[in-house]
């Protein structure tokens, strides 16, 4: 797929849109302006010519000390014949499409699209948790990676590098060996009883 054919058809179906096309590298890339992100995502997934279905990542960049200081970088996929929007005549050719939107350091904040690409709930909730980047309606966002209590940004590029901090929340992220054979055993255990037990069922 074409970026400019894309682009301008973007831009008729989202009137006021800032919509500019990128140099595609890998694949095809455009940048969108924050306030039109949803509309231009509706557009994406389900105009005819398009149907980019699959929203496979979201993801963010620090550009610091540049200014808009964060990218926020989609990855959708149309995916051909195995999936067809509906209400759409025939499948749109399989293609691939980045996207990014660029963000203030002082207003980090952006659209949620779990809305229209529900698989962007987790992806979303990570880049808040390792940016400190807001996703506006997100059902649930929370850390995901670092402890609830966590004070900063990990993936920011003015976060310290050396750090030392205690966390009010602590959990065992390793089982000893007495834990795991002892759940290894029970396992065994479970799988034997349900084995005896079909096993009287057929008799």
């Amino acid at each position: 797929m074409d970026t400019q054919p894309l682009t301008e058809l973007l831009r008729a179906a989202v009137p006021g849109a800032s919509i500019d096309p990128l140099d595609p590298g890998d694949m095809p890339a455009i940048a969108v302006n924050r306030e039109h992100l949803l509309d231009v995502c509706a557009t994406l997934r389900d105009h005819p010519a398009l149907q980019f279905a699959f929203l496979a990542d979201v993801t963010a960049v620090d550009l610091y000390p540049a200014n808009p200081r964060f990218e926020i970088v989609y990855h959708l996929a149309c995916l051909g014949p195995h999936y067809v929007t509906a209400g759409a005549a025939a499948a749109a050719p399989p293609a691939r499409l980045r996207m990014k939107v660029r963000l203030p350091a002082e207003d980090a904040r952006i659209p949620s699209v779990t809305a229209l690409y529900p698989t962007a709930a987790w992806p979303e909730r990570e880049v808040f948790d390792l940016f400190g980047i807001a996703f506006e309606g997100h059902h649930d966002l929370r850390r995901i990676l670092m402890p609830e209590d966590w004070e900063g940004h990990p993936l920011r590029k003015d976060y310290p590098v050396q750090i030392r901090k205690e966390t009010a929340s602590w959990s065992p992220l390793q089982l000893t060996p007495e834990e795991f054979a002892r759940n290894i055993r029970e396992s065994q255990a479970r799988a034997d009883r349900d084995a005896r037990g079909k096993s009287d069922r057929r008799d």
